[in-house]
């Protein structure tokens, strides 16, 4: 059976059809290396660089020439606007619409043309689509002629980790399709990180042994698998954001840091950061971390070793692979389709016809130096908590965010936060000394003694922040982050942390507030009123 791939990306849907034994025939992308990477790999299909939503709105006669006719149809709209990686999943959703809707305007004209071979069809999104993917859409409703209406007959959510994929990857598909086999029902069956690891060994390594695939039957030289051989390690000023990120988000779960190899990897994303919550490390050596390879995000993702990515970058393969539907979730599908056709599958796994390639950029033994961190622009935003500090939902906020930016006038506040999101609420309250013992009151001036030299005006304070973390070291000077570390040991030292039962009670919202929480507000908003004594005084 003939398919055709809409927004064919790197061509993980395409794979896993054609492992299947099914004929890709043509494919569309509006991205370059994506264009040049699906048609590589897939050198029997005609992979065009183009825009499906023009397609879309061909006239019949163009369109027609354009797309060819198949049993088959599938795709994968580019998700940016309904992840929640984008503004928290609260993007502006039009264009993304548009998108599914160009897909589904070019299903229905294939499915209700006259001598239509088209049978079966099927969108892969991200979950939070399903909401905006309607049942029905009759002709009007994609701008076509006809009385005719395109059902979205089966809509489902699937995790790729139940069709043995490495790695976890929720997805919304809808379509026209027999429903595929779960492969991998029970969490003692889920394949881990670990196996990944393992098979392909570590990088740079001897590239005359043989590196088993750790998806499919099938082994190849370790020289011959590309995109493996090449070390990224990672500086400390962005493993260490990464991690007190991951691990102290304040209102969010903790992460694992670095991966934890024992399960399958979190969700693979389109985007190579490591200074973010979602970023992905590995450890190494002691207190050493390192980035994936290219290889191992793409075998996390259920690509075999022999798919290359022709991506000029190591940021674009990155995105090549973070992007795509993970071939081995696509097999389910397509195989579920074999099944229902009576079509008999490959016994094993069908070698891609990769030969020499001079146009391809293989990231194997480049150097890649550790990078340096820059400064702050000099208006940046500062807005973090004393860290691993929540009790309740409640934590100790520092923040520039009342700042003049403009007139470069800052300013440094406390404030108790609660919660996230709709049920966020933030608290002043008038916390006082006669609210401590005299012990604690003595511990506090012993603290204030211990820093009071490092203390400077709200202006200075902010270029502090500003300066690069070893400058900030090397100089002795306290940022924000590390006044907020020194806050975080004194209430260590005083035995105030989140096990804490005892509250401190007032007159005003929010009334009562766990203990460390009012101890840490009262001693940060203290040394911020004692900083802006000292902008005052420096003040022409």
């Amino acid at each position: 059976m003939k398919v055709i791939d809409l927004f064919c990306g790197a061509g993980g849907f395409s794979e896993g059809f054609r492992q299947a034994g099914f004929e890709i025939i043509w494919a569309v992308d509006k991205w370059q290396p994506a264009v040049t990477t699906h048609h590589n790999n897939h050198p029997h299909s005609n992979t065009i660089l183009g825009d499906v939503e023009q397609i879309a709105h061909l006239p019949d006669n163009e369109f027609d020439q354009v797309v060819p006719d198949s049993e088959i149809i599938i795709g994968s709209p580019p998700c940016v606007d309904f992840s929640n990686s984008n503004k928290s999943g609260k993007s502006d959703k039009v264009k993304g619409i548009r998108l599914i809707e160009a897909f589904l305007r070019i299903v229905a004209r294939k499915m209700f043309k006259q001598g239509s071979i088209l049978k079966y069809w099927i969108l892969e999104n991200v979950p939070n689509v399903e909401p905006y993917v309607e049942k029905e859409y009759p002709a009007a409703r994609l701008n076509l002629n006809g009385d005719f209406v395109l059902y979205v007959n089966h809509r489902n959510e699937y995790n790729a980790q139940n069709f043995g994929v490495p790695s976890k990857r929720k997805r919304f598909i809808c379509g026209e399709y027999p429903e595929p086999q779960i492969t991998i029902e029970t969490d003692n069956g889920l394949i881990p990180l670990k196996h990944v690891l393992s098979s392909l060994g570590k990088p740079q390594s001897n590239e005359w042994k043989e590196i088993r695939d750790p998806n499919y039957d099938f082994a190849m030289l370790s020289k011959d698998v590309t995109d493996h051989h090449y070390f990224q390690e990672l500086a400390e000023f962005e493993w260490k954001k990464a991690q007190r990120l991951k691990q102290d988000k304040g209102y969010m779960g903790r992460m694992a840091f670095p991966e934890d190899t024992g399960r399958p990897a979190r969700t693979i994303m389109a985007t190579m950061s490591f200074s973010a919550r979602e970023s992905m490390i590995f450890g190494f050596e002691d207190n050493r971390y390192r980035a994936p390879t290219i290889r191992e995000v793409a075998s996390l993702m259920s690509f075999p070793i022999d798919y290359r990515f022709y991506g000029e970058s190591i940021g674009q393969k990155y995105k090549l692979v973070g992007n795509a539907v993970p071939p081995k979730m696509a097999f389910a599908f397509a195989k579920a389709i074999a099944n229902h056709e009576n079509i008999e599958i490959p016994a094993k796994y069908l070698r891609l016809p990769n030969g020499k390639d001079d146009s391809f950029v293989d990231l194997n033994w480049r150097p890649f130096d550790i990078r340096k961190e820059i400064p702050k622009r000099p208006v940046a935003g500062f807005k973090y908590h004393i860290p691993y500090l929540r009790i309740r939902t409640y934590r100790v906020e520092l923040t520039n965010h009342y700042s003049d930016f403009e007139e470069m006038r800052f300013r440094w506040d406390v404030e108790i936060h609660k919660s996230q999101g709709p049920d966020m609420a933030w608290f002043t309250p008038k916390i006082t000394q006669d609210m401590f013992s005299d012990q604690e009151l003595r511990k506090i001036e012993n603290f204030y003694k211990s820093i009071r030299e490092k203390l400077t005006c709200h202006n200075e304070f902010q270029r502090i922040y500003c300066m690069i973390q070893s400058e900030r070291l090397r100089r002795g000077f306290y940022g924000p982050y590390e006044l907020l570390e020194r806050v975080r040991d004194f209430l260590n030292a005083v035995g105030e942390n989140a096990n804490s039962t005892n509250d401190v009670l007032f007159d005003e919202t929010p009334f009562a507030l766990p203990r460390p929480i009012a101890l840490g507000y009262f001693v940060l908003q203290s040394i911020i009123r004692e900083m802006e004594d000292l902008s005052k005084w420096k003040r022409p």
